[in-house]
């Protein structure tokens, strides 16, 4: 009998067999020139899958809260203005990352849970304040907003800001394009739509972002996450050269290679095209069974997940019963909502086949709530999609 579940939680994914083959390979040494070669390769594949031809990228050990420390850490001084951008949770943890290296933080709060800072007042807040830094989180993994980026990155170069975007949730399943956009430094996580078990930072930063970290004048705050330290050894690997400052996941890495390689064969355009279709099936589904998203709007509405509502009558006592109908989804997040809703990822490997499975067994377990609906309506809607 077959005991595995669908995991369609907003991170970790579904990996591609390869990916989980390269995890499993005899570890090598960090010096070892075949490691090298890939670490190299690997490094110079982030530019092209993240956009960013003239980044520098960064692969350092640790979650998407290091590679958001990273920038914070190397980008701001004590006393420097910062202006946040409030989608959710995950922007308001960046309050704290930047407060706790010095900065001086604007917080700019959206009028509802689910919505984004209007643009005029982001214009607003640019103009009254001297700000070097603005955080954009693309995807807000706890509400599923997504931020124009594009608009967003114009505003603040518009104001002498560098612009910093937070793409864990988005960055190998939303559209970005950092360098064309006017981005300075994006931000991501392994173990999202990159597709690869967690354990990667991932950092890429343009030429305004570096040339700030070199014009600094006092010491980047956090030894691990100092650039001064991981500059040389990213240059060395992409050099084709080992190098040490301190160990790096061997095997994450190889598998991070072959993800991006694996991207870069489907196609940025066609890979982005295939969240959204994706995406579109899911939440037609779920729209067909009367749940509402927690974005306000669609245009405002991720394609990496999609946080739902419970209906009238359901709560979180529904996951146990998607769970046995073999699809694991993940309960909220942000702490304003509490237990009102949950969150599915669809993102990296998914494939169609996923999303009906996964609509399916949300049907099996708003049933088994009572909850009262035509057995079907889900999964027509999505596939109706998926076929159009």
């Amino acid at each position: 009998m077959k005991n595995r579940k669908l995991l369609m939680i907003p991170g970790p994914v579904e990996f591609t067999p390869e990916v989980l083959a390269a995890m499993g390979l005899p570890t090598t040494s960090h010096l070892a020139p075949n490691f090298v070669e890939v670490f190299g390769q690997a490094l110079d594949r982030l530019k092209e899958v993240f956009l960013f031809p003239d980044g520098q990228p960064f692969i350092v050990a640790g979650s998407g809260t290091l590679a958001m420390e990273m920038a914070a850490a190397n980008l701001i001084e004590p006393g420097d203005r910062a202006l946040v951008l409030i989608t959710g949770y995950f922007s308001d943890r960046y309050v704290a990352i930047l407060e706790r290296c010095g900065a001086q933080v604007t917080a700019l709060q959206p009028p509802a849970i689910g919505d984004t800072p209007p643009l005029e007042a982001v214009e607003a807040a640019l103009a009254q304040g001297d700000y070097k830094l603005m955080t954009i989180t693309h995807v807000d993994t706890s509400t599923a907003v997504l931020s124009d980026v594009r608009t967003l990155a114009e505003l603040g170069r518009r104001y002498g800001a560098l612009v910093v975007v937070d793409g864990v949730c988005s960055v190998g399943g939303e559209e970005l394009r950092p360098q064309e956009w006017g981005v300075d430094l994006v931000l991501s996580a392994s173990q999202k739509a990159l597709g690869v078990p967690p354990g990667l930072a991932i950092v890429v930063a343009g030429p305004r972002a570096m040339e700030a970290f070199r014009k600094r004048k006092t010491p980047v705050p956090n030894y691990y996450a100092d650039w001064t330290n991981w500059l040389p050894i990213m240059e060395s690997y992409q050099a084709r050269k080992g190098a040490y400052f301190g160990t790096p996941p061997v095997n994450l890495i190889w598998a991070l290679n072959v993800s991006l390689e694996q991207i870069l064969e489907e196609g940025l355009e066609a890979r982005f095209a295939r969240h959204r279709r994706l995406s579109d099936a899911f939440k037609a589904g779920m729209a067909a069974l009367g749940l509402a998203q927690v974005p306000v709007s669609l245009e405002k509405a991720a394609h990496t997940l999609t946080n739902l509502y419970y209906p009238e009558g359901v709560d979180a006592r529904m996951l146990p019963h998607v769970r046995d109908a073999g699809v694991i989804v993940a309960t909220g997040r942000h702490p304003a909502l509490g237990e009102r809703y949950f969150r599915v990822g669809h993102m990296g490997a998914v494939t169609s086949a996923d999303i009906l499975v996964a609509v399916g067994a949300i049907e099996y377990g708003l049933r088994k709530m009572n909850y009262p609906f035509e057995p079907g309506a889900g999964l027509a809607a999505a596939q109706r999609v998926l076929l159009g």
